[in-house]
């Protein structure tokens, strides 16, 4: 191998880790920079990766969700855990309307649009609960095809991003107390990494609102699996005789759960707490670089428009319903 075509990948491989590391520590240096942080990270991911490249594509696509759940398991580490229960029943009712009107709007709009079966399903779950975690954990009921994956996943990553920039400026736009954005965000953003930055942006209240209520919602994702299974398959077994898979809940919210618990009952772990929370924003930051830089000029290419559009429709209408459910103080 020559010296030149050994220095040309290490270097692209060094100023790639030089931005994410900036995104780690910048937030933790620089205080005046961390309420758009986590905007500007994921517009540098997207930028980044499409004029130079993600040279370790393969492995920040599979760390990235990996980092995700280290950074909210750390965020539990500075909530209550009766606080943390507490907004989860309180937003029982407005989760279970949003999962509803979402499955049978996104199904509703697919057929209309005539979107595959599978598609449809992947983008109605993905959007109702909390984006790509539910349709990875759907696929295997479904037995989606892995064409059908990747469409769902793109279109719910761009609109994810789309929703980490616009939502802070609209709640501000609309007046909205902290608490109210981080309901409002937590029903009407897909994936939980764009709550959280979102949030995130808007302010302390909002972003322990927000992480809570969203991941009560996660909490969703094994009941609809479920019942996607059965609506699809009528519980037949599938083509080996071998009974379908079960939907997994995501480790990372027993885990998040977990460290709440810690902090609120063992004496003397809340300043241990707290600093495990500081340093899960950033590294929640630096993670949504990464997920900004998991998007590829060939998974733009991927995108049809079909399902694109059904996941754009359903995101403006689910967003802007409870949008006017904010302003009207309905998730007061």
């Amino acid at each position: 191998m020559s010296t030149t075509r050994f220095f040309k990948p290490r270097l692209a491989q060094a100023a790639f880790l030089a931005v994410a590391g900036f995104f780690f520590f910048g937030p933790w240096a620089w205080p005046e920079f961390r309420n758009h942080a986590a905007g500007v990270a994921v517009v540098s991911g997207v930028v980044y990766a499409l004029l130079f490249g993600n040279p370790f594509l393969a492995r920040t696509s599979k760390l990235s969700g990996t980092l995700l759940g280290v950074a909210i398991v750390g965020m539990g580490g500075g909530m209550n855990l009766l606080h943390v229960l507490r907004a989860g029943a309180d937003g029982l009712v407005l989760t279970v309307v949003g999962i509803s009107a979402g499955l049978a709007l996104g199904i509703g709009l697919g057929r209309l649009f005539g979107v595959s079966r599978d598609a449809r399903w992947l983008i109605a779950v993905g959007t109702s609960i909390c984006g790509g975690s539910a349709i990875a954990a759907v696929t295997p009921v479904l037995k989606a095809k892995p064409h059908d994956v990747a469409l769902s996943v793109a279109t719910v990553f761009i609109l994810n991003a789309v929703a980490l920039l616009v939502f802070p400026p609209l709640g501000h736009w609309m007046g909205l107390d902290q608490h109210v954005f981080g309901t409002w965000a937590a029903l009407a953003i897909h994936d939980t990494s764009s709550v959280v930055g979102a949030c995130y942006q808007y302010g302390p209240e909002a972003l322990d609102v927000g992480t809570t209520v969203k991941l009560a919602r996660a909490l969703w994702i094994a009941p609809v699996a479920l019942f996607v299974g059965w609506i699809v398959a009528r519980g037949e077994a599938t083509a080996d005789g071998s009974q379908r898979p079960r939907a997994k809940v995501p480790w990372f919210i027993p885990g998040f759960l977990l460290a709440a618990a810690v902090v609120t009952y063992v004496p003397g772990t809340a300043d241990a707490g707290r600093f495990l929370k500081n340093l899960a924003q950033y590294l929640l930051v630096a993670t949504l670089f990464l997920i900004g830089a998991n998007l590829s000029r060939d998974k733009l290419r991927e995108l049809g428009p079909r399902p694109f559009l059904l996941g754009v429709a359903l995101w403006l209408l689910l967003g802007t319903g409870w949008g006017l459910a904010a302003k009207f103080g309905v998730l007061d």
